[in-house]
């Protein structure tokens, strides 16, 4: 049960320069004194980390934030590997650390992070969600002046509402739960992911299928009016809409997942990184990070009406009541299940 392995075979040169920081921060990435080294994705993303939650934390314990991007899987191997950890915390896919757990991974075992403050399926022994946020199903206004979308099964239906759909270029954006539900499977038997019904269904739209490669390039097609429909994540599909495409939600089906900082096994500051990540799950600061990205505090006795969401923040916040019907994405199949279904995913896009 070890996913992503034949995506991380990188040369062993390249690696390891990814893995001192070069084409990130500066300073390289070393962890000193009171200093947390935080591996991100970089762009708006990261300065929004750092203004809601390192900027606060600094001036409650003083401990200082070295900042790199992007944060990267193989980086985490070959640092591990060669016993020289320089990264304390890293903004990225649970599914690594939940595969790799005690392997590439720290396990948390600070009280603080007692597991029962998050929602049920959304923790594991290497992480707990830091926000939350929702793959949803929205359509372009402009595109549709006639009869509207109302129903994930209109994502299928190309001859009542033609044009193009927009999905990122990856299996786990909520595309396989939406074409299960359009095929009538109840919410609550989506998982295990029925593969064979599923692709079956996607075939049924595929002529119609953009796979874009980033979310920005989601985000210029919504804006140019290239697609029609859309099926991405909460902050990208604000984005979008701030930037000029008619978007509307469809509340009927949507699933939710997690965003998550791991530590990297052998962190120079394991305790220090802990810290961290206790202090980013507090209402304070999980507030604040609401309000800058429009995701959802992942903790739920945080009222989401203490946020201060913008109307269109409050537009496409699927954790907001009258949502339709909402499914965690199942954390285990994902781990288990990845590797095999990108392998799947990549072939079937070019047979």
């Amino acid at each position: 049960m070890r996913t992503f392995r034949l995506l991380t075979l990188f040369t062993v040169g390249a690696l390891t320069l990814s893995a001192c920081g070069v084409g990130g921060d500066p300073g390289g990435g070393s962890s000193s004194g009171n200093t947390l080294t935080w591996a991100s994705t970089g762009g708006q993303f990261q300065e929004d980390e750092k203004t809601a939650l390192q900027v606060p934390f600094t001036a409650k314990t003083g401990t200082k934030f070295t900042n790199i991007s992007p944060a990267e899987q193989a980086q985490v191997r070959t640092m591990v590997a060669a016993g020289k950890t320089i990264w304390d915390l890293a903004n990225m896919s649970w599914i690594y650390a939940g595969a790799y757990c005690g392997e590439l991974f720290e396990k948390l075992d600070d009280p603080r992070l007692e597991r029962g403050k998050f929602p049920k399926g959304t923790t594991g022994d290497c992480f707990v969600p830091t926000y939350r946020y929702a793959n949803i199903f929205s359509y372009n206004a402009d595109l549709y002046p006639g009869e509207k979308p109302t129903k994930i099964q209109d994502f299928f239906d190309v001859k009542k509402f033609p044009g193009k759909r927009v999905v990122y270029d990856y299996p786990k954006a909520g595309l396989f739960e939406a074409a299960l539900v359009a095929d009538g499977v109840a919410p609550d038997k989506v998982y295990p992911l029925d593969l064979d019904r599923a692709f079956k269904k996607i075939d049924t739209i595929k002529s119609s299928l953009v796979f874009a490669p980033s979310y920005g390039a989601i985000q210029q097609m919504l804006v140019d009016k290239q697609a029609g429909m859309v099926l991405t994540v909460t902050a990208r599909t604000i984005v979008s809409a701030s930037s000029g495409a008619n978007l509307v939600p469809v509340w009927d089906f949507n699933t939710t997942d997690i965003g998550v900082l791991v530590i990297p096994k052998g962190s120079p500051h394991k305790q220090l990184a802990q810290d961290m990540l206790a202090f980013v799950t507090e209402p304070a600061q999980a507030v604040a990070y609401a309000k800058l990205t429009g995701t959802a505090p992942a903790r739920p006795d945080i009222d989401l009406n203490t946020v201060g969401y913008s109307d269109q923040q409050k537009q496409f916040n699927a954790f907001l009541p009258n949502r339709g019907t909402t499914i965690e994405q199942d954390k285990q199949w994902w781990i288990d299940n990845t590797d095999a279904l990108t392998k799947r995913w990549t072939s079937w896009k070019v047979g």
